[in-house]
Order: structure tokens, then sequence, then C-alpha cells
């Protein structure tokens, strides 16, 4: 078979059909822009606006916070309206919050602009996951891996463009990363208005054919276990906060390692993504499966903690190599969450309510986003020592999120019902 016929065949298998392969695309596109400013967003607001390290950590801990109500209203919307047109709003919106921070350096204002851009962010974020249940169906466990995939190759090329904008250290080249994530912001959402509607499942129809009897809709927030889980979620997602502003400003205030190597570090996380996500994904076939990832996820993310506290000490050289240590083991973390976290969030939910329980799972990176900033300053300003604590509350956050969802899975765990219908 020609490499042209592979590569067609390959792309046929994509789960979601035409849709399905658009949406990619239009991730694709979206994380080269986010690529190109998250990685050195903390060092903006540090570097051209000014800010001092505390500063930064309030305000993108407080965005972070006004951002938690995007994705429960993100995900009741998207029940009742249209998921893609939802979407472009919340594209919309996130490009206007991004070029609103070239107008001011007034801590103030940029915080209201950061909390705008946080709530259309953390909106789209469960707007995507939950385009990615609906479109890939049976499929949606392979679907999120290539998604993931196609997401960090879109990290990865704006981390580089980002790396070699940083070396201009100019106010210009940090002002560009930021208008060139706005433009990408509005190129998706021109894109996303081409999507087709994907099916939401509302109801499962038995073997023999007999529609279930009409119910309401379950509620997510009167789910005590679901929530518990969301709430258990919170720690996990800290990979996260860790990556994008804990490393960057521990580079900058305690290690001797070039200010250029934070955007690296960020394009390695994406590589090892990019080639790691869709095998890690086999091993996450069922929810009970997908729970047993729990156990390792900790091990490496105190790793990863453990190289952080090394990198502070010695040379230039061992600082660096601490540090990729440090990248490579948090990445396979945040790998092993994603599998897990999204495997476990869609199996727990009640069907005919999984855009308001995919919004209430939202709340969990939402709230990180809010809290892992603020945390993450805090370790950075107790010091070395802080890191290994941080290793150790993720451990047992994994061990009790493990019990809390073992009862709650059945065994076979598959998640998928064998047959779904659509109201639409």
């Amino acid at each position: 078979m020609s490499p042209s016929l592979s590569r067609a065949a390959l792309y046929a298998r994509i789960p979601g059909g035409d849709d399905g392969r658009r949406m990619l695309w239009i991730t694709l596109i979206n994380k080269a822009g986010t690529g190109l400013w998250m990685g050195a967003a903390a060092l903006y607001f540090t570097l051209v606006a000014g800010l001092p390290v505390a500063e930064v950590g309030i305000l993108m801990g407080i965005s972070g916070t006004a951002g938690i109500a995007g994705a429960p209203l993100a995900g009741h919307l998207a029940d009742r309206f249209p998921l893609t047109r939802v979407l472009v709003a919340a594209q919309v919106q996130q490009a206007l919050a991004l070029l609103a921070l070239l107008t001011t350096h007034d801590f103030t204002l940029m915080l209201l602009c950061s909390a705008a851009g946080s709530l259309g962010d953390r909106g789209s974020n469960v707007l995507t996951r939950l385009y990615s249940a609906r479109v890939g169906g049976a499929d949606r466990i392979r679907y999120q891996a290539v998604q993931r995939t196609v997401s960090n190759a879109g990290w990865g090329i704006g981390g580089l463009a980002a790396a070699a904008t940083l070396g201009l250290g100019t106010t210009h080249a940090y002002q560009a990363l930021l208008i060139g994530n706005a433009v990408s912001y509005a190129v998706v959402a021109a894109l996303t208005l081409r999507c087709g509607e994907p099916k939401a499942p509302s109801r499962v129809v038995t073997g023999s054919g007999t529609r279930a009897s009409a119910v309401p809709p379950p509620n997510p927030w009167r789910d005590r276990t679901y929530l518990l889980f969301t709430a258990t979620e919170t720690m996990l997602f800290l990979d996260d906060a860790v990556l994008q502003v804990g490393m960057p400003l521990w580079i900058v205030h305690a290690t001797t390692a070039p200010h250029g190597l934070a955007p690296l570090l960020m394009v390695l996380n994406c590589a090892l993504v990019v080639f790691c996500q869709l095998p890690l994904s086999r091993f996450a076939g069922t929810a009970q499966s997908a729970r047993r990832l729990l156990l390792p996820l900790g091990g490496f993310f105190t790793a990863g903690c453990l190289a952080m506290t090394a990198s502070s000490r010695g040379s230039t050289w061992t600082a660096v190599s601490a540090l990729v240590v440090a990248a490579i083991a948090l990445t396979v973390a945040e790998m092993l969450h994603a599998t897990a976290s999204w495997e476990l969030s869609v199996a727990l939910a009640a069907d005919g309510a999984q855009g308001a329980y995919l919004g209430v799972h939202g709340l969990a990176s939402s709230a990180q986003r809010s809290g892992g900033p603020l945390l993450v300053t805090a370790v950075i300003a107790a010091g070395p020592a802080a890191w290994p604590v941080l290793g150790a509350g993720v451990v047992l956050t994994c061990a009790v999120q493990s019990r809390l969802v073992r009862s709650r899975l059945p065994d076979p765990a598959l998640s998928v019902p064998t047959v779904t219908v659509s109201e639409h």
C-alpha cells in the first residue's frame, strides 16, 4: 500500500465522520494559537505589564474563579441550544478578551479581561468534550485520544513559535503572541460554524425496542458520588498549573536555567502527548481499567515534584536536566489523568443529562484554574521542600477517588450504552 493510501486509510478510521475530522482541524488551529500565548502568559504579566509574582498569582487565580461559572453554564446551554453555536460564542468571547489585554497594564482591568477570557475558555473546554462524546459515539475514548494528540501537536507548533519569538525579548514580541492567539480564536469560530450539529443521546432503548418511560432529567447537583468525584478531580488537574504557571515562574525565580527553557518544555510536553496519548488510551477500554490508572498517575506526579526540588540545586546543566525530567514525569501524569478522567466522567454521567453532568465535571478544571496558580505560587514561595508535599497530596487524592468510584462502576464496566437514540 502506498504512503498516500495509508494516510487516507488512517484518516478514514478517525471516528466521527466528516464533522469529527473537521473538529480535529479546528482543535489543531485553536491549540496552535493557545500555544503561542499560554507559555508566555505568566511572563507577559511579569515582564511586560510589570506585575510582581504575587499579583500574577492573584490575577490568574481570581480570573480562574470567574471562569468556574463557564463550565456548568456551557453544559446547561448545550442541552438546550445547538452545541456548535454555543461553542462559537465562547470562541468569540475569548478572542475579544485577549485583545482587550493590549489596551491596559492596569491590574484591575487586566483582571477583568482575564476573567472574561477564562469564562469562555472553561465553557469551550466543556463544549469540546461534549462534542467529542457525541460525535465519537461508541469510539469516544479513541476519538478523545486522537483529539488530545492533535491538540498537543497544535500546542507544539505554537510553543515552537513562542520560543523563537521570546528570544527577541521585546514588548512587541509578547504582544505578537497574544494577537496570534486571538486571531486563532476568530478563525476557529468561522470554521465551527461549518460543523454539523452532533446528535445528543436522550434515552436508552431496551433490547426489545421498548422505549423507557419519560422521567425528569437527572440532576447532577443531587448526585453525591458525582459531586465528590468532581471535587477530587480538582486536585488531579494540578499538572496544568504546575506546567503552565509553576514551571515558568520556578525557572525564572528559583533556578539558574535559561528563561527560554520554559516554552521549550511546553513543546516537550506536547510532543510526548502527540506520540503517547493514543497508545495510552488502550489502557482505559473500560471504566474499571480507567480507574486503575490512578495509582501510576500519583507516582509520576510525585516524581515530577521531586525533580522540581532537585532543579533548584547545582549548576545550570543540573537545573536543566532536572526540569526536563520533571516535565516528562508531569506529562505522563497528565496523560494518565486525561485518559482516566475522560472515561470516568462520561461513565458516571446519567443518560439524558450528559451536558449538565459534564458541565459539573468541568468545575474541577475551572476550580484548578482558580486555586491552582495560588497553590503553585505558594509552593514556590515556600521553597524546594514544598514540592514533595504537593506530590503526596496528589497521591492521597488518587487513592480517595479510586475508592469513591469503585462501587459506582459495574464490572465489566463498558460505559457506552448498547443502543441509543436521539430526539433530534
